[in-house]
């Protein structure tokens, strides 16, 4: 099969034909029709992380159950099915307190990469998924069944853009109704939380970013209001939206130490900052602890939007197939596998909000 292979940090990834081994105990190999680019993709290809090359990215992924191994149950082959990187082992203390996306456990195909070159090179799979290729073998628990009648190319956003996004509002901070809410950093995962905050009746949702186009999606994503940095005084808007006081709920969707530093600097008293982007290694910020003690106000990590994939993705297929979640409005553009590079070159430009790369047809 192929694959788009990162080689080399900061270079183009190069389209090869892969081996991909068979699914072994509690593993599914499934037969992707589109997977989206992902800013934790970028990140990871551009050398944020680290990490051990030459290695598949792609986490965002939507196909068809081509083989099941021994010992999987609740799904069958042709089920259609979302592919996260939400991986969980069902008993740890993590999970069996509710929190499946923090599992720590360690599974066999950490150390025994299903993937492999045409030479027998060991290619590592980003993100626990690698799916910027045309199939992968990830474990069950990375699977979500869907109805057959999802458009691939939509669902594919549900498996990390969607749930990081919205799952902050709804499951990590639980907002509640008429809160004061901002969003900085309108990409696909800010968009959902600004999306979020509107399914959620929070008042004001206030959208903040530096480029307009984004700001101008952030409206028609249910965004009361918007605010360019560059163009305003963030803070003096800020206060005069939410009567002097400042924000109930701050979410810093980028993956920048100083929008997490300003994100404190328009909290309101008692108010909640939720980190979601995720910055490269080594970024800090600067906290002046007195006073996030003295105004009683909270930090939260949200992580994967605290999702449980089989309770949250169900709720959220039904909001969009009533029309109340958009995600159509979210692909930029369509691309084959041949135009990788192009696509997540427009990403990282800020000229798309997703691309998503398409292997077959999309529905």
């Amino acid at each position: 099969m192929r694959a788009a292979v990162c080689r080399n940090f900061n270079q183009p990834l190069q389209i090869e034909e892969v081996f991909l081994a068979p699914p072994e105990e509690g593993e599914v190999r499934v037969r992707l029709s589109a997977c989206a680019i992902c800013h934790s993709d970028i990140t990871y290809m551009d050398g944020g992380w680290g990490g051990t090359l030459p290695m598949v990215l792609g986490h965002e992924a939507a196909g068809e159950v081509a083989e099941i191994g021994a010992g999987v149950r609740n799904l069958a082959v042709g089920d259609h099915v979302l592919v996260t990187l939400i991986r969980s082992c069902g008993h740890c203390a993590d999970c069996e307190r509710g929190e499946p996306y923090i599992c720590g456990t360690p599974f066999p195909i950490d150390d025994n990469s299903r993937l492999t070159s045409v030479d027998g090179e060991i290619i590592v799979q980003g993100l626990r998924t690698g799916a910027f290729a045309e199939e992968v073998v990830v474990d069950q628990s990375q699977l979500v069944v869907i109805p057959k009648n999802l458009p691939m190319d939509a669902a594919s956003l549900l498996s990390c853009g969607v749930i990081t996004g919205l799952g902050a509002v709804v499951n990590t901070a639980e907002v509640r109704h008429g809160a004061s809410v901002i969003v900085i950093g309108c990409g696909g995962v800010g968009l959902n939380a600004v999306q979020g905050a509107a399914l959620v009746n929070a008042d004001p949702v206030i959208a903040m970013d530096l480029v307009e186009k984004k700001l101008e999606a952030a409206r028609n994503f249910g965004a009361t209001h918007v605010i360019n940095p560059l163009a305003n005084d963030a803070m003096q808007q800020t206060r005069g939206l939410t009567n002097g006081r400042g924000a109930d709920y701050v979410f810093v969707a980028t993956g920048s130490s100083k929008a997490f530093e300003h994100g404190l600097e328009l909290l309101a008293p008692a108010g909640t900052l939720v980190i979601v982007g995720m910055p490269p290694t080594g970024q800090k910020i600067a906290v002046e602890a007195g006073n996030i003690a003295g105004a009683s106000q909270k930090i939260l990590g949200s992580k994967m939007g605290s999702t449980r994939l089989r309770e949250d993705i169900p709720k959220l297929i039904a909001l969009y197939e009533s029309g109340r979640l958009k995600l159509d409005e979210l692909i930029t553009g369509r691309y084959p596998l041949e135009e990788i590079n192009h696509a997540i070159d427009e990403v990282r430009a800020d000229k798309a909000l997703r691309n998503v790369i398409i292997f077959g047809k999309t529905s």
